[in-house]
């Protein structure tokens, strides 16, 4: 792995981790599903617009509507859509810790229902992930951490395992990465406005706070480090570039820490480290195993 890849892959990992802290900002201020499906309708548009600027085509395969679909609804609806709605009850950083546990989910998921061989380090990768998960999550419950707002963490992550999952091998046809995400984005708009319309009282005073907060999640973490992460995963593979994922928690944890004051304690700091040792060592299992 050079120099420019590791570069890319830390620039994805502050701008991905940084959606927590944007999104608490939002949700604080305005109906969370609202305005994750108008973020997903402007991030959509763009991205379809690009897409038909450089030539690429919506007529995909069978396999690629699919996981567009499923994707569009399980990722970007279930899973941000539960992530959004937790963090009107619980911090950012709590948010950031379970969903960065999702490479850990497939990875069990992926052993116990379709029986993929895991190497041992991957193994102990699982455990000490899950671990790290209860260090945290034992503390912050004794300290008064809304029961509701952690299940709908948990629920989101496992939405997004579980598309992981269902989609996997699904390739070839027409169309084009950037059609693709951009399309998954309007699925997520279409279902999530639907979802709000029903549910949510939509009124908001935009103020230039959420108005910043909201144009940052459209365009960094929703566009660019999209962007970057599909160079990467170019650059060096897939498998390589999801390696970068265990810096989830710590840049989540320290970015909300900073720019929130969210307080943190050992048992957080403890916990982090866990959890970012564990999903690194089930990424390096599943290197050495395709070699």
């Amino acid at each position: 792995m050079d120099l420019r890849a590791i570069g890319m892959g830390l620039a994805f990992a502050v701008m991905w981790s940084s959606a927590f802290t944007s999104t608490h900002i939002i949700v604080a201020e305005a109906p969370p599903l609202a305005a994750l499906s108008v973020r997903f309708l402007i991030s959509g548009a763009i991205g379809v617009a690009l897409a038909l600027a450089f030539g690429q085509s919506w007529k995909l395969s069978r396999a690629q509507w699919r996981a567009t679909i499923i994707f569009g609804l399980c990722q970007n609806a279930l899973y941000l859509g539960f992530n959004w709605v937790a963090m009107t009850k619980v911090e950012a950083s709590v948010a950031a810790i379970i969903a960065s546990t999702m490479p850990l989910i497939v990875g069990a998921l992926g052993w116990i229902v379709f029986r993929d061989r895991i190497p041992p380090l991957g193994m102990a990768g699982l455990v000490a992930g899950f671990g790290g998960v209860a260090i945290i999550m034992g503390a912050r419950l004794q300290g008064g951490v809304d029961p509701v707002g952690l299940a709908l963490c948990v629920a989101g992550a496992l939405a997004l395992a579980v598309a992981t999952l269902t989609v996997r091998g699904a390739s070839g046809g027409g169309g084009g990465v950037l059609m693709i995400v951009g399309l998954q984005m309007l699925v997520g708009a279409a279902s999530l406005a639907v979802v709000s319309l029903l549910t949510e009282h939509l009124s908001v005073a935009v103020t230039p706070k959420l108005a910043l907060a909201f144009t940052y999640t459209v365009l960094v973490p929703g566009l660019m480090a999209t962007w970057v992460w599909f160079r990467l995963v170019g650059r060096i593979g897939a498998v390589r570039a999801a390696t970068f994922h265990f810096l989830t928690p710590v840049f989540g944890v320290a970015i909300a820490a900073l720019v929130l004051g969210e307080k943190l304690d050992w048992h957080d700091a403890l916990g982090v480290a866990v959890i970012a040792g564990g999903i690194l060592a089930v990424q390096i299992s599943k290197q050495e195993a395709r070699r």
